[in-house]
């Protein structure tokens, strides 16, 4: 008997030893899987020899430190760069890569694809070659957050009962900090989870689409709490209780673009009330020319200055050409829908050069040295792969989606094409009407689309995900 009993006590504590040794090499390759995926993601940077900067760049990590709101700068983003600051800003992109690759790993496990290191290695690998993902988890910009954004409001939307608590917490935090660190995540959240809504109290679209059970209580608390840090870090940074400011100005660059301006200065002019009828002539053609390369808005007081003569403008407009701002504003839409090329300025970055040589002068020799200053190389040449698998993707979600039972789609996977594709028109809307199409804008998101179309593809070989 006790020999019996001893047997059966070595035997449990091999079988644990052998557990503990299969948990442990499961462990070692996740950490070699994650640490290749972490050098992907920052091999732009690495290779340049410092976080990718922008002309924006600048406005962000000053703010802080001047005590004061740029246009359109985010003072709680620039927080978090200056974060880096003692590090040559890398704490802030490393952040960056590890928040993106924490989100697919989370994706890819509730829709069933979690045990698997080495295909989410391949994932990442594929949308580092293919996609714009690398070029912006490695630059000192905002701009990878709407991406994060957009699949955390899907894990939570869809995929709440998959999560552990803590995920939960985490997720609603990626999004505060989203909407915190830029206005257009803030509009993009609240368009998706509104959208989501109303498409599920439409009895024959949600019936159609057999979706996972929507939960968006746990989303709206993450986005009033986003919002709501929104001024609240404003205060706490700079010392005003405000939202970022500038979006009045954007607008009217979209105008401008449009030509609206120009042809309500034509109606109205001479009018002595209104300041830019004296300047009518060297009004810009693009929103571009009117918002950064010209001097006029800068004549006219600058951005805030100028702010309540562009208010009333965009008011009066909206009266006389109310068909021409509904024209205009669908085709920015459709125009930003499909403008996504992967691009990295090298040419107007002096307002960063300027913000560290003022604040930073230690950073400058290393920026300087870096390849996008001194070799000021030209990105275009991957939107040859970029673009075009864009489009497929895009094209595969929407298929995928319009032939869900046909196909037999995964109810957890079309959910994710859903919100995907709700978040991309969302953008396209928001940056389209109140900005004006760039590539940049969508190329930040549209990087989710192969992402989107990998698990499909991972799935179609095996059996479908029950929902």
């Amino acid at each position: 008997m006790t020999e019996t009993l001893l047997g059966a006590g070595e035997r449990r504590a091999e079988a644990l030893s052998q557990f503990n040794r299969s948990r442990l090499a499961r462990w070692m390759i996740w950490a070699l899987a994650s640490a290749a995926m972490m050098v992907l993601l920052l091999a732009p940077a690495i290779w340049n020899g410092f976080p990718l900067i922008f002309p924006d760049t600048g406005g962000y990590f000053t703010a802080p430190m001047v005590r004061a709101l740029a246009n359109g700068r985010s003072a709680f983003y620039g927080f978090f760069l200056d974060l880096g600051i003692p590090l040559a800003f890398w704490p802030s992109v490393i952040a960056q890569s590890a928040l993106m690759i924490w989100l697919f790993v989370v994706t890819l496990r509730v829709n069933g694809l979690g045990a698997r290191p080495w295909f989410a290695l391949g994932v990442v690998t594929m949308l580092t070659v293919t996609t714009s993902l690398p070029w912006f988890a490695g630059q000192l910009m905002p701009d990878i957050l709407f991406p994060a954004a957009a699949l955390a409001l899907y894990l939570l939307a869809y995929a709440h009962d998959r999560l552990l608590p803590g995920e939960r917490w985490a997720l609603a935090g990626v999004i505060a900090f989203a909407i915190a660190s830029h206005m257009a995540a803030a509009a993009m959240c609240v368009a998706v989870i509104a959208a989501l809504f109303v498409v599920s109290r439409i009895a024959s679209l949600a019936s159609y689409l057999a979706l996972p059970p929507l939960r968006l209580k746990f989303c709206a608390g993450a986005i009033a709490a986003g919002i709501v840090l929104c001024p609240v870090s404003n205060l706490v940074l700079v010392g005003s209780f405000a939202f970022t400011p500038g979006g009045t100005t954007f607008l009217f660059g979209r105008l401008v673009h449009d030509g609206i301006i120009a042809r309500y200065l034509d109606d109205v002019c001479p009018d002595a009330t209104i300041r830019l009828c004296a300047e009518k002539n060297r009004l810009p053609k693009t929103a571009e020319g009117f918002l950064w390369d010209d001097s006029l808005i800068y004549e006219l007081g600058g951005w805030k200055a100028h702010e309540p003569e562009q208010k009333r403008i965009i008011k009066d407009t909206l009266l006389r050409y109310p068909l021409v701002h509904i024209e205009t504003a669908v085709k920015a839409t459709l125009s930003q829908f499909v403008t996504f090329a992967t691009e990295v300025e090298v040419n107007k970055n002096a307002p960063t050069f300027n913000s560290i040589g003022e604040h930073l002068p230690w950073l400058l020799p290393r920026l300087f040295a870096a390849r996008q200053q001194s070799e000021r190389f030209d990105v275009a040449p991957l939107n040859a792969l970029h673009v075009p698998v864009a489009f497929l993707a895009l094209a595969g979600m929407i298929l995928a989606l319009a032939l869900r039972r046909r196909l037999n789609i995964a109810p957890q996977a079309a959910a994710l094409c859903f919100v995907v594709l709700l978040a991309l028109g969302a953008n396209a809307m928001i940056c389209g009407i109140f900005s004006h199409p760039v590539d940049r804008y969508q190329s930040r998101l549209v990087l989710l689309a192969p992402f989107v179309a990998a698990i499909l593809v991972a799935q179609s070989r095996r059996s479908p995900v029950k929902a």
